[in-house]
This record gives structure tokens, sequence and C-alpha cells, in this order.
């Protein structure tokens, strides 16, 4: 999901997030729920303009309930959104309360059954991965059953099919899939190094309501090949995945249809060894977006997804170092530009500064860098509206680059420190199908003091630079942690270098915005209470080590 980088109009007047947990357990059976509600309280705002939508009050609502007995489990997840859902959430979650989710699963031995609402991954997810974010209001369970085969500690056989979940239904779209992984090295009983290989099928069946001419096929099938390795402080990953043709079409039937296979290549591969460790990752995506309807193949909202195809740059939990987010960029697209997949590299590197050194002092310091650079893939469009790859290897229009550097020192028993340095190149024409390039350095320094054992202050400071979009940004959080329980918090980041005062379409609106937060956290166990006032932007803000 990209957080587009325009600011919700309105002001949040308060947000609660409820977090309860409760678990039982005596012999040969247990029982756990969880409660969990966000709500928000939207008022005019007259530095963004007013609020549009009719609703104020949103909310978003779960209730969950699991019950095991022996090798029986069961669940359910109840959700409520009302009286609407919050801003920004897929228009799916439309009723004020219905069940979401069951299940119910039995496991014994060397065999495993569910029934209802699974979650489920093949390989690294290229293939198939079905999971929940509630945050990002994502949850594409599969609904169905599944199977899973053990016959050997070595051998692992699962088989599945169902249809993906879409709000408080499923998809049209059905899904069936079969995965096995073989340790190979313990099957030969070798040991001086460990191999295992898996492969997985899955095959979409969907059947539009009328015929296209050019594609005729109900089904898209997936095919993917791994094969892991690790040796003493050497580890690498490979897999290899092919898509035949599908009809990629983008929400209407009425846009021009493209007929295109897809194809995935993805090496990771690391070092480890003390106070060194390295991982880099390569990958080659082409045409892999995949969903269980195809009519719904450009949605915003990342509905009815059946494979996970994330970003590989790196993350990072700064307000303004999310202002520029990467996001993958797997699909087709046609207009306003084409972009048919992407392809690119990342490198981290973590290495520890010894204790009782020049540059390690009295506690060592920890550096970590990171190098991650993403490009489209070159095309050329064939006369019968398919496209293509010029070059497997090769890389076309650069989208994004992002070289940082952090370093984590203590100081002492009671103050520690971390500076973090990030420099990124942003292609928001292609990213955002919207205009401009994006050059910027952003600076952020933190220290964390200790009171008492149980009191703590963290400091945050940030600035972002750049000549390009809205130029600059400065942004600070003062978080206070009275105990293990209680904490306050307040934060800032403001857009002092926007060069804009005003808009053609909104010329009451300014552009020069803090975008301030103030809150409180009450945690006790698995139980969470928060409320906090301000405005929002898209983005992240990270307060209390929890990331929203």
């Amino acid at each position: 999901m990209i957080y587009n980088p325009v600011r919700q109009f309105s002001l949040t007047l308060v947000m609660i997030l409820v977090s309860i947990s409760v678990s039982s357990q005596q012999q040969n059976h247990s029982f756990s729920g969880y409660l969990e509600s966000n709500g928000q309280w939207h008022i005019d705002d007259t530095k963004t303009d007013s609020f549009k939508e009719k609703e104020r009050f949103r909310s978003n609502n779960y209730f969950g309930a699991h019950y095991n007995y022996k090798n029986i489990s069961t669940g359910i997840q109840i959700e409520s959104y009302a009286p609407k859902r919050l801003l920004n959430f897929n228009p799916d979650f439309d009723r004020k309360i219905g069940i979401s989710t069951y299940h119910l699963a039995y496991t014994h031995e060397k065999i495993s059954l569910t029934a209802g609402y699974f979650y489920e991954q093949f390989g690294s997810g290229l293939a198939l991965r079905s999971w929940e974010d509630r945050q990002l209001g994502l949850n594409n369970a599969i609904r169905g059953g599944r199977i899973v085969f053990t016959p050997t500690n070595n051998i692992s056989i699962k088989a599945l099919y169902g249809n993906t979940k879409k709000g408080f239904g499923v998809s049209r779209g059905a899904i069936l899939g079969f995965d096995t992984t073989i340790r190979i090295t313990d099957l030969l009983n070798f040991n001086k190094f460990n191999t295992s290989i898996g492969l997985s099928y899955v095959s979409r069946f969907h059947e539009l309501d009328q015929d296209i001419a050019e594609f005729n096929s109900k089904t898209t099938d997936i095919y993917s090949y791994r094969l892991n390795f690790y040796k003493n402080k050497f580890n690498t990953q490979i897999e290899y995945v092919r898509k035949n043709k599908d009809m990629i079409n983008h929400n209407t039937l009425s846009e021009d249809i493209v007929i295109a296979d897809g194809s995935a290549l993805l090496i990771n591969a690391g070092y480890g060894s003390n106070g060194l460790g390295i991982n880099t990752t390569f990958r080659r995506i082409e045409n892999m977006g995949f969903y269980s309807d195809r009519i719904v193949y450009g949605n915003i909202y990342n509905s009815e997804l059946i494979n996970y195809i994330p970003s590989l740059a790196k993350q990072h939990d700064y307000s303004l170092s999310s202002l520029y987010v990467y996001q993958a960029q797997p699909k087709i697209h046609t207009f306003p530009r084409l972009k048919i997949g992407e392809t690119g590299y990342s490198i981290d590197i973590y290495y520890k500064i010894k204790k009782k050194t020049l540059l390690g002092g009295k506690y060592g310091t920890k550096l970590a860098f990171n190098y991650s650079k993403w490009h489209g893939l070159k095309t050329y469009n064939k006369a019968d509206n398919r496209f293509d790859s010029k070059d497997f290897l090769g890389f076309g229009i650069k989208y994004y680059e992002d070289i940082n550097l952090e370093i984590r020192k203590k100081w002492s028993k009671k103050v520690t420190s971390l500076f973090t340095y990030i420099n990124s190149f942003y292609n928001k024409k292609y990213i955002e199908d919207s205009y401009g390039k994006i050059n910027s350095n952003i600076l952020v320094a933190e220290s964390t003091i200790k009171i008492s054992p149980k009191t703590a202050v963290r400091l945050e400071l940030q600035h972002l630079w750049t000549k390009d979009a809205t130029r600059n940004w400065y942004g600070g959080t003062i978080e206070l942690n009275i105990s293990h329980h209680l904490g306050f918090y307040v934060t800032d980041i403001y857009n002092y270098g926007n060069p804009d005062t005003n808009t053609t379409e909104s010329p009451d609106t300014e552009k020069k915005i803090h975008y301030y937060n103030a809150g409180l956290s009450y945690t006790k166990k698995q139980h969470r209470l928060s409320i906090n006032y301000g405005r929002q932007r898209g983005g992240i803000s990270c307060i209390g080590g929890i990331c929203r």
C-alpha cells in the first residue's frame, strides 16, 4: 500500500487503541481471546480545510476467541466498523458488525487438516502468501480446506483449495495450491552442509461475466522452484517463479486489455561471523501481480491478493524518512506510462566495533549500512498489444536509490544514542504515476536517558533537506516513560521549506503546516490503552516501540 504524501483533511481529536487479551489453560484444553478497538473523531481544521466526510466518528473493532482441546482447535474473529470504517480503509468493510473468519483444525502426528479460514505461505510468498495486517487493513485469508502431510521429518507436503477473503465475503476467483519441501541433506544423512529444495504450484480459476476475444483461459498458473543452501557462516536462497499468460485489466473491461506472462527471480545470500553480518538480495519481477479477481488488478487497497511482493528497500521507522517510501512495482501498467515490473538489489552490512577500542569505547559501537537500488525493466511494445522485456538482467529507468548509515552508541549505563543518515532518490513520476523526481538527505539523532530503573526519556530530532517537491522539513519527539506501564509523548513534523502558501484548488489552505501529535499510553501485561490528539499525515509513527 502506498502512503500518499497528500495530507488528510482533518484534525484527529482522539484515537483510542484498546487491546485486551484473556487466556486460560487446563489439562488437555485451553481458551484464549482478544479485543482490539481503534477509534477516531475528526473535526474541522482551518489549516487543512474542512472535513469532507459525513461520519466524523469512525472505528475498527476486532474480537477473537480460540479454543483448543487435545488435537482439535477452533476459532472465530468478529469485526465491527461502526458507525463507519476508519478513513482510507477498503470499502468492502461495509458492515456494522459481522463474522470475519472462523476455522476448525485437527492435528495428529504426520497430518494436519483445516477447514474454514486459514493463512498460508509457499516459499518466500512469491507464489502464495495469505496474512493479516490490521493497521493496513489487509486480510487475505483463504476460506476453504488445507491438508499438511509430513511423512518424515525431511518431507513436507501441503495442498489447499479455497477463495480469498474479500471484506466479509470471499472473491469469486478460486485458488488451488500444492507445495512440497524436501530436506536433501537430512534425507541422505549428509552433514557437511544443509540443503533443501521446494516446489510450488498455484492455480487461480476465475470465469469472467463476458467472453474476451483476446483471452479465453479461465485459469492462470504459477510454478515456483526453490533451493536453500547453508554451510557454516554462509547461506543462500534462490527462488524462480514462472507465471503463464494472464489477462491484465485495470478495474474495467472497457479499457485496453493486455495479455502477458510473468516471472520472478529472487536470490538471497548472507554471511555471519563474530561482529560482522552481510546480507544481499537481488530480485527481478515481471508482471507478478496476482489477484483472485483479475478485474481488480489495479485496485488501490491491495484487496484479494494471492502472492506477496514487498518492497526490499530498507524500512525506516522515522516520520521524515517515511515521506518518500519505495513500494514494489510488480504489475503491468500501460497508462499514463508503461511499466511491467522492476529489478534491483539491496545490501546490508552490520558490524560491531569491539569494546575497549578507540572507536568502540567502553561499551562498543554498532554500525549498520544499507544500500538499495531499484529500476524498471527495459521494455518494448509488441504489435499485438503484448509487452515483454528486452534484457532479462537489464536495468531500465531508475525508480529508487537509498544509501543510509546507522550508528548505535552506548555512552554509559543510563545513556544510549542513535544517529542515522539517509540519502535517497525517489522517482515520483514512475512510483506514484505522478510527476517529478526527489533527491533528499535526512539526518536523525536520538538519545534515551534512564532516570531510574522504571523511568526513561527519549529525545529525537530529524531534518530532511531537498530542493525538490515540498522542500525542507524538520521533526522532533519527546517521549517520557514514567514506568513500565505509563508513557507520554509529544511529536511534530513541520514543512518549513514549502514554497507554496496556497493553491488554486484550495486558496485558503496553507502548506507550511505543523503535523503535531500528543498522547499517552498505558500497558499492563497483554492490555494496552492509548489516546492521542493531533493532525495526521500519510507515513509512519513509532512511539514506545510500536509503529503505526
